[in-house]
């Protein structure tokens, strides 16, 4: 594996035992990106601007946090960053199975998102990396939808609507088309378990045999969902751009978004991953890159915020650790 990402080497430090993880925050100039202002030549961030219309712009950006030491930390996190969405695991990423959560502990996190005015509509809490809600193997599928139904039930213990996970692989055996239908029928079993969550497909780079790859993909899941009204999609830039969504121009940019609108419908869209690449377009490798460091560039990032169509959605950063939290949100937020 390349370096650690933020949310690797979170996935690492939030087991339920281990006591708070320190993260160091890069201070040198010759950690930072050249692209990366420094924090006091940028405005302090504003989620609403206006724009030539004088409609009301709506950005919520922020970025992967950590839950050691307590899942309300991770809005601290959220508040030291300079952000105003956040995303966050909801249990340790390396067992199947964890300690139920505490009420103590929920109630904790409640108060602290209502203290720093997080809406649960801008948190976006991120699924275990370990489901496979597509499996063709019937015990890794029986442990991973009983995983799915625990993350879904955290969710509602701690008052958040949106649950975003990867939707699985085939392994080969089976074909995507089946594999699609099996993550369907996953989610369907879960949503009938549980209210007011909704369960968010994360688009794939079409890596091996994991399917969600194309848009095409991700509209047969959702057709095959029951409930409509509680499921939608996260758009990861790295994953479309490995995937061979060029969204370096307006042009094909544009292009990508009304492309989904026609295939998904924007309407299903409740959040996006803001990660550059460090592969090529359609390399179809998930290797993360800081903000103007990857092979996407700057300009995605900036029809991003400035796209009214993407307001109001939790717009999160998973970028390896060279440049701290802080100045890659400040960093979009001047964009």
């Amino acid at each position: 594996m390349p370096r650690k990402t933020r949310r690797s080497a979170r996935q690492e430090n939030d087991s339920d035992d281990e006591k708070p993880a320190k993260r160091a925050k890069t201070s040198t100039a010759a950690a930072k990106s050249e692209v990366i202002p420094k924090s006091d030549e940028i405005a302090s961030p504003k989620n609403v601007e206006e724009n030539k219309e004088g409609k009301s712009m709506l950005k919520f950006v922020g970025a992967q946090t950590s839950i050691a030491g307590g899942i309300q930390n991770a809005v601290t996190q959220a508040v030291e960053m300079g952000a105003t969405a956040f995303a966050l695991f909801l249990r340790s990423q390396r067992t199947w199975k964890c300690k139920p959560l505490e009420e103590t502990s929920a109630d904790l996190f409640k108060e602290a998102c209502a203290e720093h005015g997080f809406s649960p509509k801008h948190i976006l809490p991120h699924g275990s990396y370990l489901l496979n809600l597509g499996s063709p193997d019937a015990e890794t599928l029986r442990k991973s939808r009983e995983g799915f139904l625990d993350e879904m039930q955290r969710c509602e213990k701690l008052g958040l609507c949106l649950y975003n996970f990867h939707p699985g692989s085939s392994c080969g055996k089976t074909t995507a088309e089946e594999c699609c239908q099996t993550v369907a029928e996953s989610i369907n079993g879960v949503l009938s378990q549980t209210s007011g969550v909704t369960a968010v497909i994360e688009n794939m780079a079409g890596q091996g045999n994991t399917v969600g790859g194309r848009f095409e993909e991700i509209r047969d899941i959702i057709a095959g969902v029951e409930d409509k009204s509680r499921v939608g999609v996260c758009i990861d830039t790295c994953h479309a751009f490995a995937a061979g969504f060029d969204i370096r121009k307006k042009e094909g940019f544009d292009k990508v978004l009304n492309d989904f609108d026609q295939i998904v419908g924007l309407k299903y869209l409740k959040g996006m991953h803001l990660n550059d690449s460090k592969g090529e377009l359609g390399c179809h490798l998930d290797r993360h890159e800081n903000i103007g460091k990857g092979k996407i560039g700057i300009g995605a990032f900036q029809f991003i915020m400035n796209d009214p169509r993407l307001n109001d959605i939790p717009l999160i950063l998973e970028t390896p650790m060279g440049v701290s939290d802080a100045d890659e949100v400040k960093l979009l937020f001047s964009f």
